[in-house]
């Protein structure tokens, strides 16, 4: 054990896996140490370190992630993220000494010397960035993946859109349609009962771009209403070259919306939260059903079009 480093329990938690280390020698810790590496390749000249040498060095041994600010290290100098410090609770990972408040300032300021390329490189982006900006890009990186935009379930899958059209199908089972235009009919046998539904998710494949058509029932305050929406499966930009119209009808009266369908990189609750698509509450979507009112036959018509 290191002078002055206290021992803590060993912690056994799921997704945390701690190496089986031989603690005979605090010698041997050392040896290994990623602080030790980082001195050598500082006392050397850095550009002879290969850059995956320096990525291992700035690799979290927990999460395996690349570690930021502050970075942590216990008294041996092995290093954890920040966040992973929490999670092991303050044990380091691999000698199983008390971690404290000691950070590994000589890591961080390697890493502000470097610049790497986006983790999305392999899906298309090629660019390069300081350390320190790379994660803001991610984050809004074009080629990021995309999240599963089924509304019916909390669906963690993600992927590219060719992935997803394949999962929405043979996973969700979800109907895919052919062709710009679409007639879909929402039944309900007890509307009055409803208070929260969503309604199986269409997919429709128009100008070789895939669009997601969702309806639900939920309350605007204490109004029951009904919502159609569509969401275009790629990005905001992309998504502002289409609109789309949605129309609902019956005895002799139509209701109409117009707007431009929203990228899938917005959940379809934010989409729902902000109304944006043809809203209906459900005494006018009875009155359009027809009959006596007590059963939801609601016709949705709609036509996407390509702006020019």
């Amino acid at each position: 054990m290191a002078p002055g480093g206290g021992s803590c329990k060993e912690v056994i938690e799921s997704r945390v896996t701690f190496l089986d280390y031989d603690m005979a020698t605090s010698s041997a810790d050392l040896r290994g140490s990623p602080l030790r590496k980082t001195a050598t390749a500082l006392s050397g000249n850095l550009g002879s370190t290969s850059m995956n040498d320096v990525h291992e060095l700035l690799e979290c041994p927990v999460c395996v992630n690349l570690m930021y600010p502050p970075i942590y290290q216990c008294p041996n100098g092995h290093t954890v993220c920040s966040t992973c410090k929490t999670r092991v609770h303050n044990c380091c990972p691999t000698c199983r000494n008390e971690l404290g408040n000691i950070r590994c300032l000589a890591l961080e300021k390697v890493a502000e010397s470097l610049e790497l390329p986006c983790s999305y490189q392999i899906l298309g982006c090629h660019d390069i960035f300081p350390y320190y900006s790379k994660l803001k890009h991610e984050k809004n990186c074009r080629y990021r993946p995309y999240s599963c935009p089924y509304a019916r379930a909390e669906c963690s899958v993600t992927g590219d859109i060719p992935f997803l059209v394949m999962h929405l199908k043979n996973d969700h089972k979800v109907d895919m349609h052919d062709g710009c235009t679409f007639n879909h009919r929402y039944v309900k046998s007890n509307p009055h009962e409803v208070e929260n539904a969503t309604w199986m998710l269409t997919v429709f494949n128009c100008f070789g771009r895939q669009f997601c058509l969702h309806f639900e029932a939920f309350h605007i305050g204490m109004a029951p209403v009904y919502m159609a929406f569509l969401r275009f499966m790629g990005d905001e930009d992309e998504a502002r070259q289409f609109s789309y119209s949605l129309e609902v009808g019956g005895s002799g009266r139509k209701f109409m919306w117009q707007g431009v369908p929203r990228s899938i990189r917005d959940s379809h609750w934010k989409v729902r939260d902000s109304q944006d698509g043809l809203i209906i509450q459900r005494n006018l979507a009875l009155y359009f059903s027809g009959g006596d009112r007590q059963e939801l036959k609601l016709k949705v018509a709609g036509r996407i079009w390509k702006e020019q």
